[in-house]
C-alpha cells in the first residue's frame, strides 16, 4: 500500500501512527516525528547519517524530535486551511457594479490587454506601438470590479504542511492530485519490497490492470479549475487543463509514466465510494483469472476556492459561523479548527480533505511465488443503489443491503463467533447530523440481524477529513494498519455521542482501543447513492485461507522468499522516513508508437516487454460452422415457401 494524507505518508504505517500516536511506546512515537518532521521539511539526515534541523544545526534524534513536536502536531491532520486565500487575503472574486459617469472617462492602456469586442461608443486613440488611449462617454458603464471575499468555511484536511509532491520529480504544470498519484503509486510500488520489471517479466503484459480515479476530476488551476475560469479571469487556457483535468487520469498517469502498462485500464466514479468501485473492479478481475496484478488507487485534491463554495452551498460542510453556533462560541481559535470534524457526535458539517491511496493487488499464488508481503485479502466488494429518492443528495437504504451483504459473507467465511467478537466497522462517518443517524441505524439493524452486541467503530475522518473519492481508500489502509498494530484509532473529537445516534449495540471510544481483528468492513455512503461496503481481512486469516489452498510446505517456502522482500521495504522505509523520496516517473521512456510491434495472429511482441501479449479470448457463445455451403444451405432451408421453393 502506498499513499499519502494529512496524517502523513502511507507506507509503513506512516499516517496510522499518526493517529494512534499517544498510544506507541516512546520510540516509536519518535520514530514516527521524526519522519512526519523530515516529510514537512523540518529536519533533514546528510550523507554522515546525521539529524539535522531546518537551520543546519546537528541534533540528536530525541532533541530534534522534541522541538520540532508541536510544529508536527499543529501542521498535519485537520486544521485551519493554509491557503492565503481562505485567510487574510480573501478569496478572489468580481463584483458586478453599474457606474454613472458625470464625464467622459478616459484611460491608457496596453494594446494586448484591450478587449477585442468594444462598446460602438467608446473612442480609441493609438498612442504608440504598444499603448492605446480610450474615450468611455459619459453615462451608464457596466463593469466587473475586482473583490475579496473572506472565507466562510477555514478548516480542512490538508497534506502535512511543507510536503509538496510536484517538487520531488520533474513536474511540469501537473495538477496537484496528479502530483499526489505519482507519489503514491511509487509509494506503493517502494512499499512492497519487488521490482516493478521482475513482476512484469513474469507475466503476459495484458495480465496487469489499472483501475484509478477520483470524484471530481483535477479542479486546481492546472486542470479544468483554471479551465472553467479562464475567460472570466481574463487568463488564456493551456494546452494541459483540458486533458489533464479528466477524472480518469490517475490510470493514465500510471500507465504512461510509473508503469507502462498495456493492460486493462479505467477509472470507476461513484462520489464518496469511488474507492471501492475501482476496488472492486480489480477484485473481479483478478477472481475471474482475467490479470493477476492489479493497482487501484484514487487521488482528491478538493480544496480549492470553489469546491469547497460548492459543498458550503449545498449546507454540507463545517462552516465557520454552524462552529461558532455548536459551541456557543465568538470566535475560533485553531484547537476548534482542529476538532471541527466529530463523526456521531454533535456536529454540523463535514470538513473537506486531501489524499491519495493505492493498494497493490495480485492473485494468491502469484503472491506466494514472488514473495509478497500480505497485508490482508480482500475477497468481495459491494454495491447497492437507494432505489427512489426525493433529494438525489439524501441517504437511502442500499447501504443496508450492502453492509449486511458483507457480514453475511465474513459469517460465512470465517463463522458467527468472528464476526461477532473480531470484526470492526470503517464508518464512512462524514461528521453530518445526517450521517450520524441514518449510518448508525444501518449498523445498528444490520448488527442486530447478526447478534453483535459491542461493534467496534472507527472513524477516521476526525483526524484527516472527508478526502471525497479516496475517503474508503484512507479508510482501508487505515484497517491494514490495525491489523499490524492491533490497535484500532479513536473519535477524538467524540465528547459525547450524540442521541440521535443508534448506539445501543455500537461500541464508540475517544482513545486508542487494543484490538486484534479478523476483518473489517469499509462503509462507504456517496452522494446520488453511491453505497459500498468492503470487506477486508486481516494477514493471519488470509495465510490460513491460503495454507489450506496451498498447503504448509509451499506457505513455508513462501516466507522464506518473503525475508528478501522484507530487506527491501525496510530499507525503502527508512530512507523515506529521513525525508528522502524518489517518485517513479518516466517520461518519454520507451515510447512505442506502432511500427516497433510485431503482430502475429496468436500473439503481439512488444520490445522491452519480456512476453508477448496472447491474443488467446474467451469465447463463451459457441461457434457458427466455418464451411459456407453449410450456412448457405441453413439459410436458404429457413426461407422456403410452403411449396418448398425459395
Amino acid at each position: 500500500m502506498g499513499g499519502v494524507n494529512p496524517a502523513g505518508r502511507t507506507s509503513g504505517h506512516q499516517a496510522f501512527r499518526r493517529t494512534v500516536l499517544d498510544a506507541l511506546p516512546k520510540d516509536i512515537q519518535t520514530h514516527t516525528l521524526l519522519g512526519l518532521a523530515a516529510m514537512m521539511r523540518l529536519a533533514t539526515v546528510g550523507d554522515d547519517g546525521q539529524w539535522r534541523d531546518a537551520n543546519g544545526c546537528p541534533l540528536d534524534a530525541t532533541s530534534l524530535a522534541e522541538q520540532t513536536c508541536q510544529r508536527v502536531l499543529d501542521h498535519t491532520l485537520i486544521r485551519r486551511i493554509e491557503d492565503p486565500r481562505f485567510n487574510d487575503a480573501g478569496l478572489p472574486g468580481n463584483r458586478r457594479a453599474n457606474l454613472t459617469l458625470e464625464q467622459p472617462l478616459t484611460f491608457r492602456i496596453s494594446r494586448r490587454q484591450l478587449p477585442e469586442s468594444l462598446p460602438a461608443d467608446w473612442q480609441v486613440q493609438e498612442i504608440d506601438r504598444k499603448t492605446l488611449e480610450v474615450t468611455v462617454p459619459a453615462g451608464e458603464m457596466n463593469v466587473m470590479l475586482p473583490d475579496a471575499r473572506q472565507a466562510r468555511v477555514r478548516t480542512a484536511g490538508q497534506l502535512p504542511s511543507g510536503f509538496a509532491p510536484e517538487t520531488l520529480y520533474h513536474s511540469v504544470h501537473h495538477p496537484r492530485g496528479l502530483a499526489m498519484s505519482v507519489f503514491s503509486a511509487s509509494d506503493c510500488l517502494n512499499d512492497s519490497g519487488l521490482s516493478w520489471e521482475s513482476l512484469l517479466d513474469r507475466l503476459d503484459p495484458n495480465q496487469v490492470a489499472v483501475y484509478a480515479g477520483n470524484s471530481i476530476g483535477q479542479m486546481d488551476d492546472s486542470g479544468w479549475g483554471g479551465l472553467l475560469k479562464s475567460f472570466a479571469d481574463g487568463k488564456r487556457a493551456t494546452s494541459k487543463q483540458m486533458p489533464l483535468g479528466y477524472g480518469q487520469m490517475p490510470a493514465d498517469f500510471l500507465n504512461a509514466y510509473v508503469l507502462g502498462s498495456v493492460g486493462a485500464t479505467g477509472a470507476a466514479l461513484g462520489a464518496c465510494a469511488s474507492f471501492l468501485y475501482n476496488l472492486r473492479m480489480g477484485v473481479e478481475d483478478i477472481r475471474a483469472g482475467r490479470r493477476r496484478i492489479v493497482m487501484v488507487g484514487t487521488a482528491d485534491a478538493p480544496i480549492t476556492p470553489e469546491i469547497v463554495e460548492g459543498f458550503r452551498a449545498m449546507g454540507a460542510l463545517a462552516d465557520d459561523d454552524s462552529l461558532k453556533t455548536l459551541d456557543a462560541l465568538e470566535c475560533l481559535t485553531d484547537a476548534d479548527y482542529q476538532r471541527a470534524s466529530r463523526p456521531f457526535a454533535r456536529n454540523c458539517g463535514f470538513t473537506m480533505g486531501e489524499a491519495s491511496q493505492f493498494v497493490m493487488l495480485m492473485d494468491d499464488a502469484l503472491a506466494l511465488e514472488v514473495g509478497a508481503e500480505i497485508l490482508g485479502s480482500v475477497p468481495e466488494v459491494f454495491i447497492n443503489a437507494d432505489g427512489w429518492k426525493r433529494s438525489i443528495s439524501a441517504p437511502g437504504i442500499g447501504n443496508y443491503i450492502t453492509l449486511n451483504k458483507a457480514a453475511a459473507l465474513v459469517r460465512d467465511l470465517l463463522g458467527d463467533h468472528a464476526l461477532r467478537e473480531r470484526t470492526f466497522l470503517h464508518a464512512h462517518g462524514t461528521s453530518t447530523p445526517k450521517n450520524r443517524e441514518t449510518e448508525s441505524h444501518v449498523f445498528d439493524m444490520v448488527a442486530r440481524a447478526h447478534g453483535i452486541e459491542q461493534w467496534p467503530v472507527v472513524a477516521i475522518k476526525a483526524f484527516i477529513g472527508h478526502s471525497q473519492g479516496s475517503a474508503a481508500g484512507d479508510q482501508l489502509v487505515s484497517a491494514l494498519s490495525s491489523f499490524q498494530h492491533d490497535l484500532l484509532p479513536g473519535i477524538a473529537t467524540l465528547d459525547n455521542v450524540a442521541d440521535d445516534v443508534h448506539a445501543q449495540r455500537l461500541r464508540f471510544f475517544r482513545e486508542p482501543l487494543a484490538f486484534r481483528g479478523d476483518a473489517s468492513f469499509i462503509n462507504a455512503k456517496g452522494f446520488g447513492g453511491n453505497n459500498a461496503t468492503g470487506v477486508v481481512l486481516s494477514p493471519e486469516v488470509t495465510e490460513r485461507l491460503m495454507t489450506r489452498r496451498h498447503g504448509k510446505p509451499v506457505m513455508e517456502a513462501w516466507r522464506q522468499r518473503r525475508e528478501t522482500t522484507r530487506q527491501a521495504a525496510t530499507a525503502y522505509h527508512q530512507r523515506a522516513d529521513q525525508g528522502h523520496f524518489a517518485p517513479r516517473y518516466r517520461f518519454g521512456d520507451g515510447v512505442l508508437e506502432g511500427p516497433e510491434l510485431k503482430v502475429e495472429a496468436d500473439a503481439i511482441y512488444i520490445p522491452g516487454y519480456a512476453n508477448p501479449v496472447s491474443m488467446t479470448v474467451n469465447n463463451p457463445f459457441g461457434r457458427l460452422n466455418d464451411g459456407r455451403e453449410d450456412d448457405l444451405d441453413a439459410s436458404i432451408d429457413g426461407c422456403s415457401d410452403d411449396k418448398g421453393e425459395p
